[in-house]
Order: structure tokens, then C-alpha cells, then sequence
């Protein structure tokens, strides 16, 4: 069962990492805030995750998975219920602050999980691939589920079903049984290893790729907003809104499609930079087509193109990284390359915002080429 909790803990982080983007084109216009104010909200809650993502790796340390997986369920469950209700730009910010906590209780026991519970810990990347298929299902399945309910019921009853859904695998959490954890963020640990070239690699991969993975997960419903209502602005805007939610969806499937394939290559492991490399010259082809498409069907291929590219390079990253240590210090390494990774999604979507202003969140998405370039690079490295 603790397979089962493993890879619901991923769903849940992938439905807190699509819940900004999937409500923002019903958010920001009952907070009455423009493209700069919801970065600030993403940045908000992604370094809210930076902060977490250390502490509970010492937590999850000291007292196991079972009870960092259960408060992970339980805590998502209300934070998203408060923002279902919140009618200030406070306190929808506050929401996001808590969300960091509850994201990263999920992502490091998912995370930390996987790599010794699935295929017998002898293949990280394709554990941490497989693992990562249920993340793609939270980022596919929130928006689908918003983008249907958004039609039938008001804004706080569609996004407070996510919270019970949330609530769901503590079903499975509570009864399960645990492995001994060889997981935490340890201080004394950490210097140390940041003095390690494969985890500052690791880590500064992150960085690259998860401020695109963010950046895509939070500003494709508004990216496809703006192309819609160009193509066809006599739509009800209702319609407009759903159809944009949809955009992630798309994206959060094909990601689904390319982690599940990327986790049955025996050899990804081995050859992991080579992917790397692949996925981010592919992501960046498709990158700049969506800065210049006009059309609605071309930006929903795209969409679904970027997730099946982007899908094997976090997991990829971080299985190639653990490959070259002992799984006790799994998770210190975890904690310091996704903490890292998440200073990415700190800054460039909320980047892609104020740039936004004035202009459109299809020309704020141009800030994403010099990141696949990095990561090109540093695969090389890698």
C-alpha cells in the first residue's frame, strides 16, 4: 500500500502545482488583479515551497513518511478549501503561502518514496519517472475537472471539490506501512554536498527546467485565453475560460505519456544527460512556436507537445543525480536540488507576468528560450 500513497502523494503535488493556472482566468478577475498580481502569487507560493521543501525534509527524517504523507493530504485538502473561499487578494495570498507547505509534505514523500519502493530501488530514473506519471495525472486532471465544473457551478464550489478530492488518499495514507525512512534535509550534510559537481548540477538543472515547468503549468489557461478570444471573440466568455483550462490539461497528458515511456528504458539511468539534452532542444523548438502561433488548434498541439517533451527531464534529473550516491542521502539531495529548482519557479513566472503587462502573456513567454538553452548546456555537463 505504501506504492499506492507514493503515487497518490505525486497526484496531489501535481494538483497543487496546476491549481494556480487552472483557476487564474476565474481568479483574477473576482480579485480584480492583472497578470503582475497573479505572478506575484505563484512566486509567493513557489517560495513558500523553497522554505518547506527544507524543513520537511528534516521532519520526514525525524519522524518517517507515514505522518509527513497524511499531514501532505490533509493539510492540501484545507488550504484549498480556505482559497476556494477567499474574496481578498490576502487571503488568497495567504492560501498560497500554506500551499507551499502542503505541496512539498506530497513532494517529498512521493519524491523520497519512489525511488526505493518502485522497481526495487534499482533504477532511480525510471522510478522517479513512473512516480512522476501520477504527477502528470494531478497537473491533466485539475483542469479538466475545473474546466467541466467552472460551466455548472459557482467558482467557490468547483474549486472547494478539489479540496475533498485532496482529502481522498488519506484512505490509503493512514493504514499503509512505511519503509524505514533514509530521507531529510540535513544541515551538516548539505554544505557538504553542494561542494558535490553532480548535485550543484542537479540543482542548477532545476532551476532551469522548473521555472518552464511553472511557468507553462500557471500561464497556459491565460496563454490560451488570449489566443482564443484573437481567433474567435464572439465566444461566450465562459466558454472562452474552459476551453483555455484545457490548454493544461493537454499538456499534463502528454507529460503523463512521455514519464511512462521514459520509465521503461532500463538505460535511462545510464544515459540520462543524453534525454536531457534531446528533451530540452525539442521543448525549445516548441517553446518559440507558441511565442508566434495565431492559431487555437496549433496552440493546443504545442501544449501537448511541451508536456511530452518536458516530461522526462525532472525525474531524468533527479534519478541521474541519486544514481551517483547512496540512497541514505537521498533525501538531503532531494531537498537541496528541488529547493534550488523552485528558485526558478519563483522568479520567471512571475517575470513572464510583468513583462504580460501592456503587452501579452504569449510575448512574456519568449523569457523561456534562454532557459532551454541553458539546459541544453548543462546536459553536456551533466
Amino acid at each position: 500500500m505504501e506504492k499506492i500513497v507514493c503515487l497518490l502523494a505525486l497526484y496531489g503535488l501535481g494538483m497543487c502545482f496546476a491549481l494556480l493556472g487552472s483557476i487564474s482566468v476565474k481568479l483574477m478577475p473576482r480579485l480584480e488583479i492583472d497578470e503582475g498580481k497573479f505572478g506575484s502569487l505563484i512566486s509567493v507560493f513557489m517560495f513558500s515551497a523553497v522554505i518547506a521543501s527544507l524543513i520537511i525534509g528534516v521532519v520526514i527524517d525525524s519522524i518517517g513518511y507515514k505522518p509527513v504523507a497524511i499531514i501532505g493530504f490533509l493539510f492540501t485538502g484545507l488550504v484549498i478549501l480556505l482559497m476556494a473561499r477567499g474574496k481578498t487578494y490576502g487571503l488568497v495570498l495567504i492560501s498560497c503561502i500554506l500551499l507551499g507547505f502542503g505541496a512539498m509534505a506530497l513532494n517529498t514523500a512521493g519524491n523520497t518514496l519512489a525511488p526505493v519502493v518502485l522497481f526495487g530501488g534499482k533504477n532511480p530514473a525510471a522510478a522517479s519517472n513512473l512516480g512522476n506519471v501520477f504527477f502528470g495525472l494531478g497537473l491533466f486532471l485539475t483542469p479538466l475537472i475545473v474546466s467541466y465544473l467552472f460551466k455548472k457551478i459557482s467558482y467557490e464550489n468547483a474549486v472547494s471539490v478539489l479540496g475533498i478530492i485532496a482529502f481522498v488518499p488519506l484512505i490509503f495514507a493512514i493504514p499503509a506501512t512505511y519503509p524505514a525512512s533514509q530521507a531529510g534535509f540535513k544541515l551538516s550534510t548539505a554544505f557538504g554536498l553542494l561542494g558535490e559537481p553532480a548535485v550543484l548540477l542537479g540543482a542548477i538543472t532545476l532551476f532551469f527546467y522548473i521555472s518552464l515547468e511553472s511557468s507553462l503549468t500557471n500561464w497556459l489557461p491565460s496563454f490560451g485565453k488570449e489566443i482564443i478570444k484573437k481567433a474567435q471573440s464572439d465566444i461566450d466568455e465562459n466558454v472562452v475560460d474552459a476551453s483555455a483550462a484545457q490548454l493544461l490539461s493537454f499538456f499534463a497528458i502528454a507529460m503523463m505519456i512521455g514519464r511512462l515511456i521514459a520509465s521503461q528504458i532500463p538505460a535511462i539511468t545510464t544515459y540520462g544527460a543524453w534525454f536531457i539534452i534531446g528533451a530540452a532542444l525539442l521543448s525549445l523548438i516548441i517553446i518559440f512556436l507558441m511565442t508566434i502561433t495565431k492559431s487555437v488548434m496549433f496552440s493546443r498541439v504545442c501544449a501537448f507537445l511541451a508536456g511530452l517533451f518536458f516530461a522526462p527531464i525532472f525525474p531524468t534529473t533527479v534519478g541521474v543525480t541519486f544514481a551517483k550516491f547512496n540512497p541514505e542521502i537521498y533525501g538531503s539531495i532531494f531537498g537541496i536540488i528541488f529547493a534550488v529548482g523552485l528558485l526558478g519557479a519563483v522568479t520567471i513566472p512571475k517575470a513572464i507576468g510583468n513583462l504580460a503587462r501592456g503587452t501579452s502573456v504569449q510575448k512574456g513567454m519568449r523569457l523561456l528560450i534562454p532557459a532551454c538553452i541553458i539546459l541544453i548546456v548543462l546536459g553536456f555537463f551533466l
